[in-house]
């Protein structure tokens, strides 16, 4: 085939290397340049090290991922913002640090060293604004507040009623003491008065 043309195979050049490894005496830049290249390392990558939890960039305890998740899943509106999860983690990590605050005073008082219902209780009921905001929680094993109605209590005098109490006794005292004079008077009247008639009957 005389009429058919040659087709020629442009020729690819190779890119040129510019990075001499040969003169570079620090063995981190072999890291850095295979890290650059795409190559894989034994270790992990410097992105990796560099990831942080979003509970650990608020600096709280409690898990923002949880949270937002539950949030999402729990259908409570069509969106969830980013800040809605680390607001309600940390409401509630001051709720429970509060709660056990006080349940550990109270395990105190009590002489104990592990906190148990009870403490619970003895914590959420004794505080006006946790109270307030658990008042329909029933806090199983929880038991109740040590408490004595007004009118089982012994009545305490006071100085005033104690003074009347006293002048009525006086007055009673007195009372007795005359009627018993006035009997032992009349006795003797009647004795004299019999005494009386027998000597004129002689």
């Amino acid at each position: 085939m005389s009429g058919a043309r040659a087709l020629s195979v442009p020729s690819h050049s190779t890119p040129s290397n510019n990075y001499n490894l040969s003169l570079s005496p620090n063995p981190t830049h072999y890291q850095q340049l295979i890290n650059m290249s795409g190559g894989k390392s034994g270790g992990k990558s410097a992105s990796s090290k560099g990831t942080q939890s979003r509970s650990a960039k608020a600096g709280l305890a409690f898990p923002v991922g949880r949270v937002h998740r539950l949030l999402r899943r729990g259908n409570y509106a069509q969106r969830v913002g980013a800040g809605a999860p680390v607001y309600l983690a940390a409401v509630l990590e001051y709720l429970a640090a509060e709660i056990l605050e006080l349940a550990g005073n109270a395990a105190r008082d009590n002489k104990k060293t592990r906190i148990i219902p009870r403490h619970l209780q003895l914590a959420i009921r004794n505080d006006e604004e946790l109270n307030k905001l658990l008042g329909s929680v029933t806090i199983a094993q929880g038991g109740v507040l040590p408490s004595i109605h007004s009118n089982l209590l012994p009545k305490k005098s006071t100085g005033a009623e104690s003074k009347g109490k006293a002048s009525q006794e006086l007055m009673f005292l007195f009372f007795t003491l005359g009627q018993r004079c006035i009997t032992g008077l009349a006795y003797w009247v009647s004795g004299a008065f019999s005494l009386f008639l027998s000597q004129l009957q002689l």
